[in-house]
């Protein structure tokens, strides 16, 4: 029997793990940015073209690399890191594997430029696929600046899965933020296709957020502060008030590591329990110091993942520093059962004797709908050919006038319902309730016109743009840098469906115009509803842009339970939702219309 194991050429085992390591250009600039850390810079550039595919380039102030250092960095497994096991329970720096840099230069064409701060002459090293194609001494500035140039040029396949170049910053600025945002003693600068997109100086946590997400953030965050024996807890929170329907603004980091922890999220969230809205998440930038023997990162080659020692100890902790945040800057309401020095100044000053109750006086034979040929008010009295021209004005029912229904005799009381096919009747303000010949139909009000409202979002969006509602007072609104690149990316489809909006700055709006369906509160609240669902559904593989956004518009425009509707309104609902294609369906999945037959009514009466 012939051999059939082998052992794999270093190229292909480079690009093996490139696809571990490496999913994306954002993935590459994680691992540059990172780098440039572990190398104990004060200042890193990164410059980016075409969404990072034609170019990737760090630079970087740090300590350097000689010219050996240069070359075996680029080994697999290869780091100054870690040197035996027993390093991987006492990790301080970002980085510890030694792939990233062999990951990428199998699968680009990669120039390092990087000199020591002792040293006078630097080295240059350009690389494609894993061969060495040059190696020489060169003059540049002490640190590191490598250039990563069309990735993926040699794995055609990875390259064509890539989403487009909106989509691919928008990782970019997300990673360029997760590093950031968690050093702020390190001055950061980001350059898109020769566009300046951040530029933050060095200086205090605070100061850092509000540079990366803007001025607004200034009267939105309240400091955390926890210590116990085993960790300390420090960072910033927003305040309820503040809540986003979108995810995205929740940075948690471990020893300075940005993280991804449901359990720890969930600590967070329950702490906002019942201040904020169940459909709305909070803002958190909170960092967690604890002893590297106490926590696991050797999980995922992306290292977002963390095992902690006692993670119900580090819940609870967390739990406690964020209520205890909220309770202290008095952000929760509190009844104040002490009386006002106002009112008791007041009290003091009121003039002695009986204090008697104010009255008003009435005339209790006053009647306008007698057909008196006078009547006698307050303010004088008024001829009955004046008190017919007063009734003109109405041409409905006057308020507090009964009318008559000949068909029932005077003294019973009329029913409100009738058992007739064709009438409609609404339960709960929740369901619309109508006779039908095979017993009776109960129809969800919201999601019928949830469905309505899509199918006309839906055809708009493949059609011409909708007339907008014109506002009187633009609405300004501001998002994180993230979340404004999805806007921009959506913005014609957005003016299809109604709304008018014009960049502010960066990463701010403003909204002139409005779908007519809309209201004027609702419009933030939609936007965020729509970014929450794109980062959700863009990488479904049967991903639709049209149909995210038709249904996260008839989700907040459609009808909300409580309202009340005349006979008229649901007759409308009715026809309307029946004319749609599918009608039983809502935008969901869920159940729209539910009948119980005449059978099944029977049986119940009989009980």
């Amino acid at each position: 029997m012939s051999n059939i194991i082998k052992l794999l050429p270093d190229s292909v085992a480079n690009q093996i793990a490139a696809g571990e390591v490496i999913q994306r250009p954002a993935s590459a600039v994680k691992e540059l940015l990172e780098n440039a850390i572990d190398a104990g810079s004060t200042s890193v550039d990164l410059i980016i073209k075409d969404a990072g595919k034609t170019l990737i380039q760090v630079i970087d102030n740090g300590a350097g690399m000689s010219a050996i250092d240069a070359r075996m960095s680029f080994e697999r497994h290869a780091t100054s890191k870690i040197s035996k096991a027993d390093d991987l329970f006492a990790i301080r720096t970002m980085g510890f594997r030694g792939e990233a840099l062999a990951s990428i230069a199998a699968i680009a064409q990669v120039e390092i430029k990087t000199r020591p701060h002792e040293d006078e002459l630097g080295t240059c090293l350009k690389i494609e696929g894993s061969t060495l194609m040059s190696q020489e001494s060169c003059q540049c500035p002490a640190g590191t600046n490598i250039m990563v140039k069309n990735l993926f040029f040699n794995v055609p396949a990875r390259r064509n899965f890539l989403k487009s170049n909106t989509a691919e910053t928008r990782h970019i600025i997300e990673e360029f933020i997760r590093i950031s945002v968690i050093h702020p003693d390190i001055s950061f600068s980001m350059v898109h296709n020769g566009k300046l997109v951040f530029k933050l100086i060095s200086g205090g946590f605070k100061s850092r957020i509000i540079g990366l997400f803007g001025k607004a953030y200034d009267q939105r965050l309240l400091p955390v502060e926890q210590k116990t024996d085993m960790l300390t807890i420090h960072g910033f929170i927003g305040k309820p008030e503040y809540a986003k329907k979108t995810r995205g603004e929740q940075y948690l980091f471990v020893n300075g590591r940005f993280i991804k922890h449901a359990y720890l999220h969930h600590a967070i969230v329950n702490a906002f329990k019942e201040l904020i809205p169940s459909d709305a998440y909070p803002t958190y930038f909170l960092n967690i110091q604890i002893d590297p023997q106490e926590i696991d990162i050797n999980i995922h080659p992306t290292k977002t993942e963390v095992n902690f020692r006692d993670i119900q100890y580090v819940y609870a902790v967390m739990l406690a520093a964020v209520k205890q945040s909220i309770g202290k800057h008095n952000v929760t309401p509190t009844i104040d059962f002490t009386v006002d020095p106002s009112l008791e100044a007041m009290l003091a000053q009121r003039p002695e004797g009986e204090i008697k109750q104010p009255t008003i006086t009435i005339d209790p034979d006053y009647n306008p709908f007698k057909t008196k040929s006078t009547v006698r008010g307050q303010t004088g009295t008024f001829s009955r050919s004046s008190a017919q021209e007063w009734q003109k004005v109405f041409t409905g029912d006057i308020p507090g006038r009964e009318e008559k229904d000949e068909t029932f005799p005077q003294g019973e009381e009329q029913p409100e319902t009738e058992d007739s096919q064709g009438s409609f009747y609404l339960l709960h303000s929740k369901y619309i309730l109508t006779g039908v010949r095979s017993g009776l139909m109960i129809i969800d009000l919201q999601k019928a016109h949830a469905r309505i409202l899509y199918e006309q979002f839906l055809e708009q969006l493949t059609g011409k743009e909708k007339p907008s509602q014109q506002q009187l007072f633009p609405h300004n609104l501001h998002f994180s840098p993230g979340d404004a690149e999805i806007i921009r990316s959506l913005k014609d489809d957005l003016v299809k469906l109604g709304f008018v909006i014009e960049t502010l700055g960066k990463n701010g709006f403003v909204i002139n115009g409005i779908p007519a369906d809309l209201l004027e509160t609702d419009v933030e609240a939609v936007l965020e509803k729509i970014i929450e669902n794109h980062k959700q559904h863009a990488k479904d593989l049967d991903y639709d842009k049209n149909i995210i956004l038709a249904r996260s518009m008839a989700v907040n425009a459609s009808i909300k339970p409580g309202i009340r509707l005349s006979q008229m309104e649901m007759a409308d609902i009715f026809n309307r939702l029946f004319a749609c294609k599918v009608p039983e369906i809502a935008p969901d999945g869920s159940r729209i219309v539910t009948i119980i037959g005449l059978t099944d009514i029977e049986k119940l009466m009989k009980m």
